[in-house]
């Protein structure tokens, strides 16, 4: 008996002690948080451009929605160190903004019963949104860094952005389906309103989880450096050149990025079951990959890795230039699942190599400011363009080609990076969103970094005595890529 115990295999929850069940509900708790979460994302706000294109707002506006929004709610979120400090609790902040984002998508049901809705209504609704999302993230992480012991961190979070993955995947094939059994020519879009009713459900059952777990007091609150001051580090020290290429490649990726969405639907006039294809193939073979480029960075180093995934990032979108045939497309999407999981993981592993543990969490927000500048700027780009050639086939694929040169060309940036070390344990990811051209948006959990890793991070940032202090980047690079950014891992 005594053996047979020994032999059993012990759960996350199990690993916590029996005398700690606040702990074994929080992780609970977590885990139907990530899951709920994931399927809100898939099944709704993956399927908002593609919404307001039912809706007959145009192809521009539906690659608009996906740039414009995520831009103005990364500047509203610029309040959310004031409203912690006045609440005195990270839980608070996180569950009012989860709750609100969950309202969001009434008025999008209304919309999508009545097959009606303005362009400034669709701006503010996702713009509300997508504040509410990314307003959370700081606090966040440092409300789960306090929550789940250190012990069972690393692999609780795997656990839970794997099961986030898996409903999130699920979301998004579910509303593929329901589109595709549900729409009629004479109302297009009466079938999101059942995406978008499963969806706001999705986000109210993670803000109940989210209501479960405790708060240690007293409250860690998250870090409020000036905003000019933490904006100032950005162009300092070993990161400060990778965060000139990352911004200068998201402009480039973003020319096309928004525009994937309008292109596959009204221009190559996919069924709904193909768009969910294409786009779920890329989405397995990002997630496929992903632990063997880990491998590999281990043994060449991130900065060669990135170097890997810059390269194959680069020709991808004038790759949908070569044919409109759809075997050819499945392979393309293949390959760029395949780029981007190298890509985003060596970017994710140099800057959470340069920037110290305690400083990580504050800098998010000011990050993600900048990185939706890209984005809006190069879906600004990728508009004039589409506008200024009648937004015919022609100019999708001019649009792609120029996607592609400016990716190519801040591979010159690339170059003059300095030589940064990788020994950082490889980081947990969860998506954050379903992308058409790149399979999915991850984020690393900052929470979710061993303790040993942390204090080696710590110790990687230490000056030599050649070094000045100036050289301790505090860039945080929190999403990596077109039309989702720095949005809360929960």
């Amino acid at each position: 008996m005594i053996a047979a115990t020994a032999n059993r295999p012990v759960s996350l929850v199990e690993n916590v002690s029996s005398d700690r069940q606040p702990v074994r509900r929080d992780l609970a708790a977590s885990m139907g948080d990530g899951a709920s979460y994931g399927v809100m994302v898939g099944i709704g706000e993956t399927y908002v451009p593609a919404f307001v294109l039912a809706a007959g707002l145009g192809d521009v506006f539906a690659g608009l929605i996906a740039s414009v929004p995520v831009f103005l709610g990364s500047v509203l979120q610029l309040i959310s160190p004031a409203a912690i400090r006045i609440l005195k609790s990270n839980k608070l902040w996180v569950m009012l903004n989860a709750s609100i984002q969950a309202a969001c998508f009434i008025p999008l049901i209304v919309a999508a019963t009545y097959g009606a809705i303005s362009q400034w209504q669709a701006l503010f609704i996702t713009s509300v949104y997508w504040a509410t999302s990314l307003a959370t993230g700081p606090a966040w992480n440092t409300w789960m860094g306090a929550v789940v012991p250190k012990s069972v961190r690393p692999h609780f979070f795997a656990k839970r952005a794997r099961f986030s993955q898996a409903m999130t995947l699920a979301g998004f094939l579910a509303g593929g389906f329901i589109l595709q059994a549900g729409t009629s020519s004479s109302a297009p879009t009466r079938a999101y309103v059942l995406l978008f009713l499963i969806a706001g459900i999705s986000r109210v059952i993670s803000a109940f989880c989210l209501s479960r777990k405790s708060e240690p007091q007293p409250v860690r609150l998250v870090d409020d450096l000036p905003f000019m001051q933490r904006a100032m580090s950005f162009g300092q020290g070993r990161a400060g050149r990778l965060l000139l290429f990352v911004v200068c490649m998201q402009v480039g990726v973003c020319i096309s990025g928004p525009f994937f969405v309008p292109y596959m639907l009204k221009g190559l006039k996919l069924t709904y079951i193909e768009y969910v294809i294409l786009i779920g193939t890329s989405f397995v073979a990002k997630f496929l990959t992903l632990p063997y480029w880990g491998r590999l960075a281990k043994k060449v180093g991130a900065q060669q890795l990135l170097w890997i995934g810059a390269i194959c990032i680069t020709p991808l979108a004038a790759a949908w230039d070569v044919s409109f045939n759809y075997g050819w497309l499945v392979l393309v999407q293949i390959l760029a699942g395949t780029a981007w999981a190298a890509y985003e993981l060596a970017v994710t592993l140099l800057f959470l190599e340069a920037i110290p543990e305690h400083e990580r969490t504050g800098t998010l927000t000011i990050y993600n400011v900048a990185n939706n500048a890209a984005l809006l700027a190069g879906s600004l780009i990728g508009t004039f363009m589409l506008r200024s050639m009648d937004v015919t086939i022609e100019a999708y694929l001019w649009v792609f080609a120029a996607s592609t040169a400016a990716r190519g060309a801040s591979l010159l940036i690339l170059a003059t990076v300095p030589k940064m070390s990788s020994g950082v344990v490889e980081p947990t990811f969860r998506p954050l969103s379903v992308q058409p051209s790149m399979g999915s948006i991850d984020q690393p959990v900052l929470a979710g970094l061993p303790a040993d890793a942390e204090n080696q991070l710590a110790e990687n940032e230490r000056p030599s005595s050649g070094e000045s202090d100036a050289n301790s980047s505090t860039s945080l690079k929190s999403n990596f890529s077109c039309g989702d950014t720095g949005k809360e891992p929960v």
